[in-house]
């Protein structure tokens, strides 16, 4: 799985991650502090509303800069963005009014909603093979799951010498030293399309290519069911181990260890496995896990109390389940795309399963403070059933990455002809998005 990380230019930008992800994770526990010291009681009314601007960020600063993004320079863009969120962590220590913290995080998150997905729509053209691309998938999912474990803690320590002021420092250093891993190294350039169309037509192009693709269509409501189960982690983990189990911090900290375990043994065994079974199995037999898991421990919860072993048995396989599902996406957006149409594929994606988020999390947190726990799991269980039975709906069985077909009926000098010129009108190729035919084909 490490094999990516001989590319010199996939190690720098995967250093470039985990540079930036720790940054965003000493924000996340000083915005916290920052929170209480301005508001006192009041701080979870300050990080709930902070929480729903950076999700009305990403979904809806995404799609505008996935319009773009194949026209920008990629270096460049992504070093600015990665300065300008330094800036902003500098500038979180000196607030002293509510509203400055809800400015700056909108714009620190509109930042990230413009980094991340051209990040993640560069990697496949850095990793062209598909093996070395899924090993960088899960090397990804691994970072994501480190930073959620290794933040905390260090910010644990570094709260034993310095104030909470500094850990904002941390942040700007993150963010520094991905952009100078980022500049160190040269990327490909996307492939720029001719602008056609008003705003709203190439701020809307990615989501409706998304939405027009059945594969991404089932991820999409396999993602719904991916945040169902995440949500309830998230949200409730605390409320589960203080209230429902009267256990204690050192409690919460290792049942969002074990959740993250579980994502990260996923997260090891996936290359391997995707070598020999289909995306799609994997993909909902991950959905189908969540369904399952949130359902029994649901129904356990109503009638016992005794449930130490059978919460990390259910946090473990929800981390499981979590990144069967999330990890091989990436797969999928680059098989349904083109160079020049990656950025805003990948763009609708993350605004699209951040909406997702966007649903569960208000309703895992209003659910879990006025019906129970158990009645929360069971509701965020039929959420996920949705997303599951959706996803077997819309996305073929018989999902064929290549498509052999005629064009009888297009006449010589087409455009599509023209595009793949010396195959004839009888070829195949990929089924991925294009502008020109119907069944949005690329030569393969």
């Amino acid at each position: 799985m490490l094999a990516p990380l001989s590319n010199r230019t996939y190690r720098h930008l995967f250093l470039a991650l985990v540079g930036s992800l720790l940054g965003t994770g000493l924000a996340t526990v000083a915005l916290g502090l920052l929170a209480y010291e301005l508001a006192g009681a009041e701080a979870g009314v300050v990080l709930g509303t902070a929480l729903a601007i950076k999700m009305i960020a990403y979904v809806g600063i995404a799609p505008v800069v996935g319009a773009y993004a194949a026209s920008l320079p990629r270096r460049p863009f992504l070093v600015a963005l990665d300065l300008v969120r330094a800036l902003v962590g500098l500038s979180l220590p000196f607030v002293d009014q509510i509203w400055q913290v809800y400015v700056l995080i909108f714009v620190l998150q509109a930042c990230s909603a413009a980094f991340t997905p051209t990040f993640q729509a560069t990697i496949p053209d850095v990793l062209p093979d598909e093996r070395t691309y899924t090993q960088a998938l899960s090397l990804s999912r691994l970072a994501y799951d480190l930073e959620s474990l290794v933040s905390p803690a260090l910010a644990a320590l570094l709260l034993t010498v310095i104030s909470f002021h500094w850990l904002f420092a941390g942040t700007a250093i993150g963010f520094v030293a991905s952009a100078l891993l980022v500049v160190s190294v040269t990327l490909p350039g996307a492939l720029a399309k001719p602008s056609t169309g008003g705003v709203l037509d190439r701020t809307t192009l990615g989501v409706r290519r998304y939405l027009a693709t059945p594969r991404l269509r089932g991820l999409l409501a396999l993602n719904l069911a991916a945040a169902a189960g995440g949500a309830m982690v998230i949200v409730n983990t605390v409320v589960v181990v203080r209230a429902g189990l009267g256990g204690g911090d050192t409690d919460v900290a290792l049942a969002l260890a074990v959740f993250g375990g579980g994502s990260m043994a996923a997260a090891f065994t996936l290359p391997r496995l995707l070598d020999h079974v289909s995306d799609r199995s994997v993909i909902l037999a991950g959905g189908a896990g969540l369904v399952v898991v949130l359902a029994l421990f649901g129904l356990m919860a109503a009638g016992s109390t005794a449930l130490w072993w059978p919460f990390h048995v259910a946090w473990l396989c929800l981390g499981l389940c979590y990144s069967a599902v999330l990890t091989p996406g990436g797969r999928l957006l680059r098989r349904s795309s083109d160079e020049a149409g990656r950025p805003a594929l990948f763009a609708a994606q993350f605004a699209l399963s951040h909406a997702c988020w966007l649903l569960t999390y208000p309703l895992s947190g209003w659910l879990g403070a006025t019906v129970g726990l158990a009645a929360t799991l069971l509701v965020l269980a039929l959420v996920a059933l949705a997303g599951l039975a959706i996803a077997f709906a819309v996305w073929p069985a018989d999902d064929r990455e290549i498509l052999p077909h005629m064009h009888d009926d297009l006449p010589d000098g087409h455009p599509h002809l023209a595009a793949h010129a010396g195959l004839g009108k009888q070829h195949t190729h990929a089924y991925v998005i294009d502008d020109l035919h119907r069944r949005w084909p690329r030569a393969g």
